[in-house]
């Protein structure tokens, strides 16, 4: 669900993902927004129409009973590339609370095993 929910949202079918996947009393804790659901999914809308060429691909996902972590790459974002995570919390099936953490893939970075 996780998964499904981030390729929905990255891919502009943000309304589909949260009715799809998002609980009614869903909080997040992306610090340059409110935290309410209403407001980060105008925000995700947002993005994609500033962005409509971007890609997303999962990495890699972890699982501990009702947390879930996905590690994805998020491409073509105003030509950069970024590594994401987002941790979600899940109750009766759907995401009611979410984390992320994102850096930015810097082309001439010295470390030889890059970000993914």
């Amino acid at each position: 669900m996780a998964i499904k929910f981030l390729e929905l949202a990255s891919c502009g079918k943000v309304k589909e993902a949260y009715g799809k996947f998002v609980h009614p009393d869903f909080k997040h804790h992306n610090a340059y927004f409110k935290g309410d659901r209403e407001t980060l999914m105008e925000e995700m809308e947002k993005n994609f129409h500033e962005c409509p060429d971007k890609t997303y691909e999962t990495i890699r996902t972890l699982e501990d009973g009702d947390l879930v972590a996905v590690h994805g790459k998020v491409s073509n974002v105003f030509g950069k590339d970024w590594s994401v995570i987002h941790i979600f919390n899940f109750k009766d099936a759907k995401i009611i609370e979410e984390w992320e953490a994102s850096q930015e893939d810097i082309k001439d970075s010295p470390n030889e095993n890059g970000i993914f």
